[in-house]
């Protein structure tokens, strides 16, 4: 009897055995490839202004701004945000700026004058009320405003730095009224020496030219003397 013999599997299993290998060996993700990516688009460096750069703030709060709504008779909200007080380095003025939190749209700007108070605000310690020719909205608007502050300390805190900034103004005020004062009457005598100057060259010339038309009589006359009887 003819005996047989099983076919052998391992031919059949090799390749099989082979990709599961492969399908088991671990793949290096943070391997460098050494490719280089450039860039697709180059920022350049944009510098911000605020218009505050020529300013020294003496005062800044956390806060929150109400303006007076007369055709509505109510009080609107500005916006929540940072209330400063800023003085400029070189004049000395005085503004009050508020910008909101995450815009940093101004809800108010406009200069401390001599002539502005502030007042708290009845039935809570915690606000204050003042009037104002605001330029927030980019043109001159008489408003009044209130603002809400979180403490009653920074409340205090306001009232009393804008109080004092108001009354300091007025030494600024009245010397820029004796600059002009100054300059106005030195321009007058300047203008007023210009004249005596003009008055002076022209006394001269009147009597130069009284003198020439004298001269000029003379040689008439003497020419309409009569010729001699012969």
């Amino acid at each position: 009897m003819a005996s047989t013999t099983a076919p052998t599997t391992s031919s059949a299993t090799e390749p099989e055995h082979t990709n599961r290998e492969e399908e088991e060996a671990p793949h290096n993700e943070d391997e460098d490839t050494g490719a280089q990516v450039a860039p697709i688009v180059k920022l350049e460096e944009v510098a911000v202004t605020t218009g505050e750069e020529e300013e020294d703030a003496i005062l800044d709060l956390k806060a929150k701004l109400y303006r007076f709504d007369k055709d509505g008779n109510q009080w609107k909200e500005r916006g929540a945000g940072s209330v400063k007080l800023l003085k400029h380095k070189v004049s000395g003025k005085v503004r009050l700026v508020m910008r909101q939190s995450k815009t940093l749209k101004i809800c108010a700007n406009h200069l401390v004058l001599p002539t502005m108070s502030v007042q708290e605000h009845s039935g809570n310690d915690k606000s204050c009320v003042w009037h104002a020719t605001d330029f927030a909205e980019g043109e001159l608007k008489d408003e009044l405003f209130c603002i809400r502050f979180g403490s009653i300390e920074n409340c205090k805190n306001f009232m009393e730095k804008f109080q004092e900034v108001a009354e300091s103004q007025k030494s600024i005020e009245e010397n820029e009224d004796a600059t002009a004062a100054a300059g106005l009457l030195e321009k007058l005598s300047v203008e007023e020496k210009k004249t005596e100057e003009k008055a002076g060259e022209e006394v001269p010339a009147a009597a130069d030219k009284e003198e020439k038309e004298s001269k000029t009589d003379d040689a008439e006359k003497k020419d309409e003397k009569p010729a001699p009887s012969t």
